[in-house]
């Protein structure tokens, strides 16, 4: 009786359980996130003041220090006044998940506090023509690069050493320069996307196309493809799906570029937002705000990975038909395994290779 394969090591888990298990990726963080929220002896480090009592500087709705609300309290006692009341609260700054959830919605409803502000959805605007250009740009010459460079060793010894150099310097490291070239506005944030995603493109790229079947492209060349027919008919359309992928997983990576590029030159965009969101102490819109981001980054990704099932419909996991546990163990494996339950009694080829007939053979005990 075969052990049944729970954690997915040799085979792909059930649909229903995979489900289950999404929906626990989200449902477990959430859990940790109420029980800290909620629960008053889990943390709640204050004090929320209800009544002030003795104590001349505590005010209606004021948050203290539980130590320091009990230092004061236990004075009062001692000098016959009135104990000051409370509840036990987290800090303003880590707000509970029926706040953000609020929040949500009235980050878009509430106007800004400013008329000089733009609204929120107009802030998330600017921070996705951003990530855009900036992504566009560094694929317009990261991709055929890479390509290149995973195709022929001589674009990859002539970029990849530069390159592999390059890619340790900090793009943020670059913000004083690109604004002293490019200006305050948007240029110079752009190009920080561009530094951040461009060079590892090159390399992660370059490595996808490497992985191309030698025997293919031998094959290719046998035919009688060279040149640019080699790279156009046969290295491109068979790295094309995971170059896809590729892209998807970088265009992640830009996004953890844009807080950082925001702030260069004049502050802008969803970035922006939450800087004065947290300047006001609202801190359920700061929270909202960044879950936006990951709401709007894990949308797109979905639909990339949608739109490739679409384009590359021979990448689709397909079921396969379920086979004898020992033939999908090592060679060395499956042959104890054949030993152990013994050979067979007799095996009779047609033939040998000069097409002889052959004497049946005959194990012995």
């Amino acid at each position: 009786m075969g052990v049944r394969d729970w954690l997915g090591l040799r085979h792909e888990l059930p649909q229903r359980r995979r489900l289950v298990l999404t929906i626990l990726s989200f449902v477990l963080p959430l859990a940790v996130w109420s029980i800290i929220s909620y629960v008053p002896w889990i943390w709640h480090p204050l004090i929320r003041v209800t009544d002030p009592g003795g104590v001349d500087y505590f005010m209606n709705g004021m948050e203290i220090d539980r130590a320091a609300f009990a230092r004061e309290s236990a004075n009062a006692v001692k000098l016959g006044l009135k104990a000051p009341q409370g509840y036990r609260v987290n800090p303003v700054y880590f707000q509970p998940p029926h706040a953000v959830a609020r929040a949500f919605y009235t980050a878009f409803t509430s106007p800004p506090l400013l008329p000089t502000e733009p609204w929120l959805y107009q802030s998330l605007g600017h921070s996705i023509r951003t990530i855009f250009w900036g992504f566009i740009a560094s694929s317009i010459l990261g991709l055929p690069l890479g390509i290149l460079c995973g195709t022929y060793r001589f674009f990859a010894k002539l970029q990849e050493p530069f390159i592999e150099f390059f890619r340790y310097l900090p793009a943020p490291a670059f913000g004083a320069l690109c604004v002293a070239m490019m200006g305050i506005d948007d240029a110079p944030k752009i190009a920080i996307i561009f530094i951040g995603t461009f060079f590892q493109q090159v390399l992660v790229i370059g490595n996808t196309v490497r992985k191309v079947d030698p025997a293919l492209i031998e094959a290719a060349q046998t035919l009688g493809a060279k040149g640019w027919r080699l790279l156009v008919n046969v290295v491109i359309p068979a790295t094309i799906a995971d170059i896809y992928t590729d892209m998807r997983i970088l265009l992640g990576w830009a996004w953890t570029y844009l807080i950082v590029a925001e702030i260069v030159g004049t502050m802008s965009g969803i970035t922006y937002f939450i800087y004065q969101q947290a300047r006001y102490r609202h801190f359920d819109n700061v929270y909202a705000a960044i879950g936006m981001i990951g709401v709007i980054g894990l949308t797109t990704d979905m639909t990339l990975a949608w739109l490739g099932t679409v384009l590359f419909p021979w990448k689709r996991r397909t079921r396969k038909a379920k086979q004898p546990e020992h033939k999908a163990l090592p060679a060395v494996l499956a042959d104890t395994l054949e030993k152990k339950s013994g050979p067979p009694a007799s095996t009779t080829p047609a033939s040998n290779l000069a097409g002889e007939p052959t004497r049946p053979v005959t194990a012995k005990a």
